[in-house]
């Protein structure tokens, strides 16, 4: 009898675990950045303009300071999928692995996925803080899939010190660093000095 009861009770909790453990279907582990009415979840860096309008992040250069909107959480390797239009001539980046000096607007470590929808700028491409010089460009031949005045879709890897990008459906950077910086640390879109970082975003999602 004894050993029977222990039996059953080994099976409940054999269930439970398993009911608890039920696996994360493929999409489902997906979790949105952006609510689309606030900027909860997020912080501001920086004396620019982020405001939230009709479903839009909208990010406005004010002064000739670079301005950030840093996400709350670290993340450390992800998959970040989000859609951007560049205002005017706006220039802007997707930060990651990011810290900045606390009260200032100045980053003290990480690298950025680049955003500007002027040709042969580089957009997709990994420029390092620390030390300020681009870590890998998309090749020649891909400049042009960036949209002028129109929405982009940007998909993002970090994992680890390997950095993949697409745009607008196509591989743009697929490169493994052999100085990788900083191994966490926040994401943050930016707003370029000097006023030039007239930006929108929206559907940001992210894979931890």
């Amino acid at each position: 009898m004894k050993f029977w009861l222990v039996f059953s009770l080994s099976l409940i909790a054999a269930l439970a675990v398993a009911q608890s453990t039920k696996p994360v279907l493929p999409g489902e582990d997906w979790i949105s950045l952006f609510n689309g009415n606030d900027l909860s979840g997020w912080t501001k860096i920086g004396k620019e303009s982020w405001t939230v309008e009709n479903g839009l992040i909208h990010g406005k250069g004010l002064t000739q300071d670079y301005g950030y909107l840093q996400t709350d959480k670290p993340y450390k390797d992800f998959q970040l999928a989000l859609r951007f239009k560049c205002v005017g001539d706006g220039n802007s980046g997707v930060f990651f692995h990011t810290a900045f000096k606390p009260g200032t607007a100045d980053v003290t470590q990480g690298m950025q996925f680049e955003i500007d929808c002027t040709m042969m700028h580089h957009t997709a491409g990994v420029y390092a803080e620390e030390g300020g010089h681009w870590v890998v460009w998309p090749a020649p031949e891909n400049e042009s899939v960036v949209r002028m005045g129109d929405w982009n879709d940007y998909l993002l890897e970090v994992d680890g010190n390997r950095y993949r990008s697409r745009l607008n459906g196509v591989q743009m950077v697929d490169f493994t660093d052999p100085n990788p910086g900083a191994p966490d640390g926040a994401i943050a879109l930016q707003l370029h000095a000097g006023g030039r970082g007239n930006m929108e975003f929206k559907d940001i999602w992210i894979r931890d």
